[in-house]
């Protein structure tokens, strides 16, 4: 975690808190599968081959806090969307404990892009590490930005989903918290200006209702998203995007 906050009491509890939070590890199992459209039509799921959907980021996208990699974010995300669209989704998550926008830029999407392949939708998840390294909002700007040049190879349809809520995490102090809200805050400003640029949709659930502040929502290790905070997660972001991804194809 960053040592760098100017607030000398929150810069205390970063070093606190850097020493003491035992961070949950990536969990088993497969990060990848298809959910299956449920509802009633699903002759239209039928006739329609399955959306593609892949996910890279963070600790979040490897969905550290539960069990079981069906758990995390990912899959709940695919569940939302095949049940708002449709139609089956099948999806994949790279995701690393502790990665920034940076190493998503120089070392998961090339690995990505060397694959040759293309998915309908295509998620970037990252931003709370960048926080606690203390990186400039130009440094950022900058990370943000190769990011997503890579990211319109792969997809179509990118959207950058911002940082979880850090500021109701019970592992931290709570000035700590408070300039964590702060510093997420100034990230969503410089990363909406950006994704603007590139036409890209950004998802800001910092100050969304998910229940974060609520008993069940972090795991074990009062830091990450257990599978119930999970659950909550991607039903809030399903519920910003809707469907404006979804194409036409009867």
């Amino acid at each position: 975690m960053t040592l760098g906050f100017a607030n000398p009491v929150a810069a205390l509890e970063a070093i606190w808190a850097k020493r003491t939070v035992n961070l949950a590890e990536p969990p088993v199992g497969e990060p990848s599968g298809t959910e299956t459209f449920t509802g009633d039509d699903t002759g239209k799921a039928t006739r329609l081959p399955a959306l593609t959907m892949c996910t890279v980021g963070d600790s979040m996208v490897a969905g550290c806090g539960t069990d079981d990699q069906q758990e995390g974010l990912v899959p709940n995300l695919a569940k939302g969307f095949a049940q708002s669209l449709k139609r089956d989704v099948k999806w994949e998550a790279h995701g690393k404990l502790g990665a920034t926008m940076r190493r998503v830029r120089y070392r998961m999407l090339p690995e990505l892009l060397s694959t040759g392949n293309r998915y309908d939708f295509f998620m970037i998840c990252a931003g709370s590490n960048d926080i606690m390294a203390n990186r400039t909002l130009d440094e950022w700007r900058d990370d943000l930005s190769g990011v997503l040049e890579q990211s319109q190879l792969l997809s179509d349809y990118v959207v950058v989903l911002g940082p979880g809520q850090m500021q109701h995490e019970p592992s931290l102090g709570r000035v700590l918290r408070r300039a964590l809200e702060h510093e997420m805050d100034e990230q969503a400003l410089e990363s909406q200006r950006v994704c603007d640029e590139y036409n890209v949709s950004y998802v800001n659930m910092v100050h969304e209702d998910v229940h974060a502040d609520e008993p069940g929502f972090f795991s074990f290790d009062r830091f990450h998203p257990s599978a119930e905070g999970y659950r909550y997660m991607a039903q809030g972001v399903v519920a910003k995007l809707g469907t404006s991804f979804m194409r036409d194809e009867e």
